[in-house]
């Protein structure tokens, strides 16, 4: 096994640890590391993490399906629709440009971690009901869109529809999410096909690296508090935003020092505009206690 592929296979765990802990990231992780370690082209590498993301969702749901995290209406429907749109967007990405393809991976993921850092405005008053059917078949639709189109198994899309707009409890959101990807993977792999070819010892040694750290995460899933894994959530996907949507920069800019700065600046404006939110939403802490007669 060369160097490359060594280091490939062995990230390849964090892509399962991811779906498994968090239920999604897997391809925000897969596509940056088989372009930018496996030096595979664009389209290649997204039809590789569909493959690898759609295998190792389905085995990496089992831990949460046996746990009772999994709306298995509300996944399945999701799914179907979302299948539908992810071979549409599979299809449609051979006419668009590799880099455009990145940049708007990238633009997608910042502006989901950031809904999720948000959080729900009304987590005090959690709905846990089944989403209403139209609100899922569009929803779905729309997700499997980007799915196809992007490469992204859609966890980064679903988990926060799941858990912001339909108020499932975070693990509950997790599990499910991974049915939905295992759905919407293959559908967008298919779509991928008609152009792309994958190399399937490749793919054979990174999915079965990333089926290993998705059994590991199913586990420690059940053990993270939900606020906990939320943010841990937002902030890996807002990281490899920041890096996929950096390589698609110029070479002089991407060395410049002016520019890493002003988006470390940025980065801890956010950070403090967040935390000071969050506080906000917060309800009043009792104050001390006084002595009872």
């Amino acid at each position: 096994m060369t160097g490359g592929l060594a280091l490939t296979v062995t990230l390849a765990v964090l892509i399962g640890v991811s779906l498994g802990l968090l239920g999604g990231g897997g391809s925000i992780l897969a596509v940056p590391l088989l372009v930018y370690v496996a030096d595979l082209p664009a389209r290649e590498a997204i039809a590789t993490s569909l493959l690898v993301v759609g295998v190792t969702s389905a085995v990496g749901a089992l831990p949460h399906a046996r746990a009772g995290r999994v709306r298995w209406r509300t996944g399945l429907l999701f799914g179907v629709a979302g299948m539908a749109g992810a071979y549409a967007g599979g299809r449609l990405a051979a006419f668009v440009p590799a880099a455009v393809l990145l940049a708007g991976f990238a633009l997608m993921m910042l502006a989901t971690a950031t809904a999720m850092l948000r959080g729900r405005r009304d987590d005090a008053r959690r709905r846990r009901h089944q989403l209403p059917m139209p609100r899922v078949l569009l929803d779905g639709v729309v997700v499997g869109l980007v799915t196809g189109l992007v490469g992204a198994g859609g966890g980064f899309l679903v988990v926060p529809a799941l858990a912001l707009l339909g108020g499932l409890p975070m693990p509950v959101a997790v599990g499910t999410s991974l049915v939905v990807i295992a759905m919407k993977s293959f559908a967008g792999l298919a779509g991928y096909l008609s152009t792309v070819d994958i190399d399937p010892g490749l793919a054979t040694a990174v999915t079965a690296a990333a089926v290993v750290g998705s059994l590991a995460g199913g586990r420690l899933a059940g053990r993270v508090r939900e606020d906990v894994l939320r943010r841990a959530f937002g902030w890996s996907v807002a990281a490899m935003g920041v890096f996929v949507l950096a390589g698609q920069l110029p070479a002089h800019l991407r060395t410049d020092p002016l520019l890493w700065a002003l988006a470390a600046a940025t980065a801890a404006t956010a950070v403090t505009v967040a935390g000071v939110r969050r506080r906000r939403r917060r309800p009043d802490r009792p104050g001390p206690t006084t002595a009872r007669p």
